[in-house]
């Protein structure tokens, strides 16, 4: 929880390092929340429906989910940004996934990829100061 925390307290934060346990357990909240909105959607009937050819089918998500993916978006996206940089990539790197499948790979391997070691040019290493 504590790691979550701190994602979430560097809101829009896009310099510097993040761990690859900061990165992970981050991750690893995040996808227990979007379970859990998923869940209470269906649950409380939240979830988005539309109708196909005469009949209502459910999307499996709803409102709840939606808020918590914005909510998370950007911090989401500068604890990925930090995690490039941990690697010694530029943040920009993120756009990879724009490559169908080999993008998604390619990205999976750098944020599970360790540290750089010593400082690099986005900051010290991150591991050194915990």
């Amino acid at each position: 929880m504590k790691w979550y925390l701190e994602v979430m307290n560097q809101y829009v934060n896009f310099n510097g390092r993040a761990r690859r346990k900061e990165y992970w357990m981050f991750a690893l909240f995040y996808s227990i929340l979007l379970i859990t909105a998923m869940f209470l959607d269906n649950i409380l009937g939240l979830d988005f429906k539309y109708d196909f050819m005469g009949q209502t089918i459910s999307a499996g998500y709803g409102w709840l989910y939606l808020l918590i993916g914005i909510l998370h978006f950007l911090p989401g996206l500068g604890v990925v940004f930090r995690r490039l940089h941990d690697v010694g990539k530029s943040g920009w790197m993120y756009l990879i996934i724009l490559i169908p499948v080999i993008g998604i790979i390619w990205l999976v391997i750098l944020l599970v990829k360790d540290s750089h070691e010593g400082e690099n040019k986005y900051g010290p290493n991150p591991k050194v100061e915990n």
